[in-house]
């Protein structure tokens, strides 16, 4: 136990997903899924009181690409003080990228645009450092683009081209683990940092302190944070009891 207390911390990033102006959760990234959990800028600041640090933000009409809710978002961004957003879906060019980061978000999280079109996110990467994460949706090693509904090439070519453009940060994000509440993948979180230096975001499937526990010791090899979506939402555990299991 000792042991344990004594690992560095993991930053957890509890999540809002809006669709068509509401708080929701998917299954697997499913249009058609949704579980509605009110007002995003209710969650968004409770998450902030409860002692968030950061807040993954995901316009999932953006991401779907049937509409946007910028103007909630900059809501959410202003109400929630004391914490950092970052900011995910539909964000495909220099616009949409500039409008996030003006709209008060500490940091961008590029999806279908890093796949698509790789010149743009090198030119991105290096205009903006830290500032711009890539998302890295899988299954098995295949990547998946717009609102996880198409393939979107090989996960290791394409990781190897952002590690060239010297991308700042990863969000890796199992698509058939999220929202079921089925624990994280491990294994792939493992390869993604034995190719990296770049610290790694986990994200789907947390569903447990236990499952937390795991990702934190893994904080040494390259493991950064983990975004923690439906089991918040279902009450599986607290934000207090998580952010305690992760040294925060």
């Amino acid at each position: 136990m000792t042991e344990f207390i004594t690992a560095p911390a993991l930053t957890l990033l509890p999540a809002v997903d809006v669709a068509d102006g509401k708080a929701v959760r998917l299954t697997q990234g499913e249009a058609g899924t949704e579980t509605f959990h009110g007002d995003p800028v209710d969650a968004a600041v409770d998450w902030a009181e409860q002692g968030a640090e950061w807040i993954h933000l995901v316009d999932l009409d953006a991401a779907f690409g049937r509409g946007s809710n910028l103007s909630l978002i900059k809501r959410i961004i202003r109400e929630a003080k004391d914490v950092s957003v970052e900011v995910s879906g539909g964000i495909r060019d220099d616009r949409s990228l500039e409008t996030a980061l003006d709209s008060g978000a500490k940091r961008v999280n590029l999806g279908t645009a890093a796949l698509e079109n790789p010149e743009w996110a090198a030119s991105v990467i290096a205009k903006y450092g830290e500032a711009v994460a890539v998302g890295l949706d899988v299954r098995g090693t295949t990547l998946a683009a717009r609102g996880w509904t198409e393939e979107g090439g090989d996960l290791w070519d394409v990781l190897a081209r952002l590690e060239d453009a010297g991308c700042a940060r990863y969000v890796v994000t199992d698509v058939t683990k999220d929202g079921t509440l089925q624990g994280p993948n491990v294994d792939l979180l493992r390869q993604v940092m034995d190719r990296t230096d770049r610290p790694v975001v986990a994200s789907g499937g947390i569903s447990s302190l236990d499952d937390l526990i795991a990702l934190r010791e893994l904080v040494p090899a390259g493991l950064e944070g983990a975004i923690i979506g439906r089991a918040l939402y279902s009450g599986a555990f607290t934000l207090a009891e998580a952010l305690d299991v992760a040294g925060r």
